[in-house]
């Protein structure tokens, strides 16, 4: 058995104001997510999006996707609480936020301004998408510092006591999902990123490798205590991730080959 590192989850305070590892871990992920679309934009390798609109782009998705996660984790894990006491949802301070709300938020806020300022939709969201992993990996640090998603309990030889889970070694499970969903995923789509068939297609690799690993770290992962399995033996992560898994194969096999052949059509 491993010992759980304890990290102060703030990091240093003035007044009022306390600045946490795990704030700290989101706005690195921004500004890593940032740094490296840029990075992608060198030498104009991708005609129609320019750095202007990129920054436009960013800030607002970094709004959608706070409010997203805010949003989701109200409804899908917490819905009767947040119903009896709705101003709870703007004290984020308290803890909560849903990856999958999330991304619905950023992906809303992205469609508006790619819409808006006409950018290639297809070619802007493969741009984005393959930083993302970065900001996921650097987050489920943050909950590992924090002590907080830890696993199951088990007897592995790298199981942790984590403070708020009893004296039960458990797994690292926010490890696991920093690995898999992160830094695993993040090399996949950097690399599939300059072999991919047709524009959307990164997209697509994210919704079905995020689901697909994000369904087997959650195997590991003890259940939000207010829901606990929702679907058989399913956790809500691991529904609203193999509907990700779903998306993400119709949109890669049967929508993207449809638009290509309808794209590919002689006008009459």
């Amino acid at each position: 058995m491993l010992s759980f590192p304890h990290i102060d989850p703030v990091i240093f305070r003035i007044g009022p104001l306390a600045m946490r590892w795990y704030g700290l871990m989101y706005i690195l992920g921004f500004l890593a997510g940032y740094g490296l679309t840029i990075y992608q934009l060198r030498g104009n390798r991708k005609p129609g999006i320019s750095r202007e609109a990129v920054d436009d782009l960013f800030f607002y998705l970094i709004i959608g996707l706070i409010v997203g996660a805010r949003l989701g984790y109200a409804i899908f894990y917490n819905f009767g609480f947040y119903m009896e006491n709705p101003l709870e949802v703007f004290m984020v301070w308290h803890g909560g936020m849903s990856f999958h709300g999330g991304l619905a938020g950023a992906f809303i806020a992205g469609t508006v301004i790619i819409v808006k300022k006409k950018l290639p939709f297809r070619a802007t969201m493969d741009l984005i998408i393959p930083t993302a992993p970065v900001g996921i990996c650097l987050g489920r640090i943050g909950n590992f510092i924090n002590g907080e998603l830890f696993g199951k309990a088990t007897d592995v030889p790298w199981a942790m006591v984590f403070p708020q889970g009893g004296p039960v070694p458990r797994h690292p499970s926010q490890l696991y999902e920093a690995f898999f969903e992160g830094l695993l995923l993040f090399v996949i789509l950097w690399f599939y990123k300059d072999r991919k068939k047709r524009d959307g297609d990164v997209f697509a690799m994210f919704l079905i490798l995020y689901g697909l690993f994000r369904t087997f770290c959650e195997f590991f992962r003890l259940p939000d205590t207010q829901l606990g399995a929702v679907l058989g033996p399913f956790s809500m992560g691991q529904v609203l991730s193999l509907i990700m898994v779903l998306m993400g194969a119709s949109l890669k096999f049967l929508v993207l080959p449809w638009v290509e052949r309808l794209r590919g059509r002689p006008k009459t």
